[in-house]
């Protein structure tokens, strides 16, 4: 209502339009520390901000990507075209790589399964897969000609991922020796030598003063062969084969004579 300086007075109308601020929207993302990029899309307005810059592509627009390296919180906020300003907030969550650990093993070969066994994760891939019982799972075998090394990959429920190597070592088995010896019948006692390994073992005793150690000595009444198994360090044992041969008496014959 308006008075003017002669007591006229006259009136109009006018409003002031109250709108609402815009109901700004935006995903969530998970990804894993430097191994994916996170995308966050907002909506529900016309221009936005992002705040703070920390590991985004950007910090306006209705799309940025982010790359943190710790969990992050951004806040959005969103104008509309009435300059109403609306917020919200939205995280990048960031999942730590899995520690993937894995035993080594050792074999000798043609002789022992290696197993392996991976921890850290939810599934696991193996490669190369060569000489292996299978490419996946958490427990393989292996048996491989000659010494090899595996990388194992996990992957956890986040769908993280991380590796590991392992390594199954194939020894070579002992070369034994052993010399054989020739005795005569009730007379003598031979002497068997063994070398190549670290431990021994006799089959059979027969005749035999001990069945195990590298040096044995034996009277047998017969010729008699021996088998030596000798084990290294490594627990690899190979063998070989020796004997005793037993020599009978002269039959010694003599005249006798009349003078």
């Amino acid at each position: 209502v308006g008075t003017d300086i002669n007591g006229c007075y006259s009136s109009t109308t006018t409003t002031i339009t109250v709108n609402s601020l815009p109901f700004i929207t935006t995903n969530t993302a998970s990804i894993c520390v430097g191994q994916q990029t996170a995308t966050l899309t907002a909506n529900g307005a016309n221009t936005y901000t992002w705040s703070p810059g920390t590991g985004l592509s950007a910090t306006t627009g209705t799309a940025v990507t982010g790359t943190p390296s710790t969990t992050q919180t951004y806040t959005l906020s969103g104008t509309d075209v009435n300059g109403c300003i609306g917020n919200t907030t939205t995280t990048i969550t960031v999942n730590t790589l899995p520690t993937i650990t894995v035993n080594n093993a050792s074999i000798c070969i043609g002789q022992q399964t290696a197993t392996l066994t991976a921890n850290g994760a939810d599934t696991y891939t193996w490669n190369p897969t060569s000489d292996l019982s299978a490419g996946t799972g958490s427990l393989v075998t292996g048996t491989p000609s000659v010494t090899q090394t595996y990388t194992v990959t996990g992957t956890d429920v986040n769908g993280c991922f991380n590796s590991n190597t392992t390594t199954i070592t194939v020894n070579p088995l002992p070369t034994i020796s052993a010399n054989s010896a020739t005795i005569c019948v009730g007379q003598q006692t031979a002497t068997l030598t063994a070398t190549g390994a670290s431990t021994y073992s006799w089959i059979p005793g027969t005749g035999l003063s001990a069945t195990t150690g590298s040096l044995v000595t034996g009277t047998p009444t017969i010729t008699q062969q021996y088998t030596v198994a000798g084990m290294d360090i490594n627990g690899c044992i190979n063998g070989t084969v020796t004997a005793i041969t037993v020599n009978p008496l002269p039959t010694v014959t003599v005249n006798s004579a009349t003078i």
